[in-house]
């Protein structure tokens, strides 16, 4: 269940120049958050800007009451929250979500995540590392903006890393290379964070296979729980009824054969 609560920041990284991760004390939310759930953060102590900033959860926890999340610092929203010094508290409504990850039987997946997607990926690979194989693709534009790799490292049994222009790891796609592992790997399920353009192609990929796949949305938010309709998405109904969900409520992880993007 959610709570609007305030949670103290313990420590503050940067990854990179644009890329922070905050690691912060908040028993009330460590103690409930699931891998794909997201908070809702009060990124200034004024109403400007007015809205929460929407931020996955990275890292959960339980038995420290810890969690963290990254975020890249586009506007001026995630300009403020970066200024924030350890110590103080943030106002932070969360966890939201009740679309989040469910590896079901699963005992041999897949995780893809492009870019900053990659974020709400690692705690589902961490919790689930000792009971299955994880099988892990990460793809960045080029070595600059490659991140976690040790992180992922760590929790998964196999890691490829590729960029769109080969100056690190692979050369080429995140989606390729786990198409060519498909086969000989016998994936019996496949997870996906990112951009649009790599959640269409993991889709058409997976409902193609036939094969269990869930899709965590990167959509705008402005509420966070529901009420505003603004981050709706179209449902696969296959007849000529129009249905939409809400990413925030009822996502932000779908499965891929119930969607249309």
């Amino acid at each position: 269940m959610a709570v609007n609560t305030q949670v103290k920041l313990l420590k503050k990284e940067k990854l990179k120049e644009d890329v922070m991760k905050f690691t912060c004390l908040t028993p009330e939310i460590a103690s409930t958050a699931v891998p794909g759930q997201f908070i809702e953060i009060k990124v200034s102590k004024t109403f400007e800007p007015f809205l929460r900033r929407p931020i996955s959860i990275f890292n959960i926890e339980k038995d420290k009451n810890l969690i963290e999340f990254i975020f890249q610092i586009k506007g001026r929203g995630t300009s403020f929250l970066s200024e924030v010094e350890e110590g103080e508290y943030i106002d932070v409504v969360g966890p939201l979500g009740d679309g989040v990850f469910n590896i079901k039987q699963c005992k041999n997946i897949a995780i893809i995540g492009g870019g900053i997607g990659i974020f709400p990926l690692y705690e589902l690979a961490k919790e689930n590392i000792d009971n299955i194989s994880i099988n892990t693709y990460l793809g960045f534009r080029s070595k600059q903006f490659v991140l976690l790799e040790e992180e992922f490292k760590k929790v998964s049994t196999k890691l490829i890393i590729s960029t769109d222009d080969g100056t690190y790891g692979n050369n080429g796609y995140a989606i390729d290379y786990l198409k060519s592992d498909f086969d000989k790997l016998n994936f019996d399920g496949i997870f996906a964070c990112g951009p649009l353009p790599m959640l269409q192609k993991v889709k058409e990929f997976a409902d193609s296979k036939n094969i269990y796949c869930q899709l965590s949305l990167e959509q705008r938010m402005a509420c966070g729980i529901g009420a505003c309709m603004g981050c709706s998405v179209k449902l696969n109904t296959n007849n000529d009824t129009i249905q939409y969900a809400r990413v925030c409520k009822n996502g932000p992880v779908f499965e891929s054969n119930k969607i249309d993007i």
